[in-house]
């Protein structure tokens, strides 16, 4: 019996970098077992163009990468969600679409890199540091035993994950008796 694969919506206010750098991240990462999205509430209509070139830089997918509104994913032919992840805060405290199928859900807050001002530099500095951050939070989530956890084990695990930084992977890894 093939595994099961998962619905991953990775939620952003703009949904022009980070839930986008997500999307991709989770595509290649999670090597089949997910199916990842994205979406905004209040969309921007395009991709940051900074987001495609880190997301490039690391050979990650870009192809039918847009921009769009997370009601597409609330409508009665969306694919039924497993996760929801909100990656920045304003997304995270607006009211959301009821999700079908009442996924888990946890808050993924990075900073904007699209909103930082200043040379070129420092705004590719942000980019990568936002992907570094998702790249480590994804590693840690696609490694989770999900068929293994309960519901409330798996919760606490999503929210953890929420907390990493590019070094603090460690603390989320489930150990033995949790997974067994």
């Amino acid at each position: 019996m093939p595994d099961r694969v998962y619905n991953v919506l990775f939620l952003c206010s703009g949904n022009s970098a980070r839930s986008i750098m997500a999307e991709s991240l989770l595509r290649k990462e999670g090597a089949g077992r997910f199916r990842a999205f994205s979406a905004g509430s209040r969309p921007k209509g395009a991709v940051d163009p900074l987001a495609l070139e880190v997301l490039e830089a690391f050979d990650m997918p870009t192809d039918d990468l847009r921009s769009k509104s997370w009601t597409e994913f609330a409508e009665p032919d969306a694919p039924q969600l497993d996760f929801v992840f909100t990656v920045c805060d304003a997304a995270a405290g607006e009211a959301c679409p009821v999700w079908p199928g009442q996924p888990m859900t946890a808050h993924w807050g990075i900073e904007d890199p699209a909103a930082v001002e200043g040379a070129p530099f420092e705004r590719a500095r942000a980019f990568g540091q936002a992907f570094r951050y998702l790249k480590n939070r994804i590693g840690v989530f696609t490694s989770l035993p999900i068929a293994s956890l309960d519901r409330l084990a798996l919760s606490r695990k999503l929210d953890e994950i929420g907390t990493l930084t590019g070094a603090s992977v460690g603390a989320v890894v489930p150990s033995q008796r949790e997974s067994a």
